[in-house]
């Protein structure tokens, strides 16, 4: 299997995009994250949904966990609000995948695309080729797409 046979398209955002949207969108589409583009269209980084639940929870309780006992419950049911008025790139953090680790080339086998993922812990991998105008979207791998597809070569 080349990482060509096992993109699809995929959802994805610019860094310009409006944060809570972002979120809606991952929600709604169960996504594990979303592909963030640049102006230009080519893939910026990887926003995985467990970045947006870390911009949403208050540092004082990634510190000190036990501190999130102490917020009520209609409070801790407004988490998202957190998000209103920023953009996706604001959510992005110095260890959030960035694209040149999570490319794939066409021709990279499955093997390569585990490997990418791997070595970013990143929930997909963005398949591009490179022309004259730079990086050119064919689609995107999941972590679950690839499982899936692995798996049905294992016998029964």
């Amino acid at each position: 299997m080349r990482a060509r046979d096992l993109a699809v398209e995929y959802e994805s955002v610019t860094v310009d995009s409006d944060a809570l949207d972002a979120a809606r969108l991952m929600a709604e589409h169960k996504l594990p994250g979303l592909l963030v583009l640049d102006e230009a269209g080519s893939p910026k980084a990887i926003l995985p949904a467990s970045q947006l639940v870390k911009v949403i929870v208050p540092p004082y309780v990634i510190e000190d966990p036990t501190l999130a006992s102490v917020v009520d419950e209609r409070h801790a049911d407004r988490l998202c609000e957190a998000l209103r008025g920023r953009r996706v790139g604001d959510c992005l953090s110095p260890t959030t995948p960035k694209p040149r680790w999570a490319i794939a080339a066409p021709d990279d086998t499955a093997l390569e695309v585990a490997a990418h993922m791997a070595r970013v812990r990143s929930p997909l991998v963005a398949v591009c080729e490179r022309d004259k105008a730079g990086l050119r979207l064919l689609g995107v791998i999941t972590a679950a797409h690839l499982l899936r597809r692995l798996l049905e070569a294992v016998p029964t």
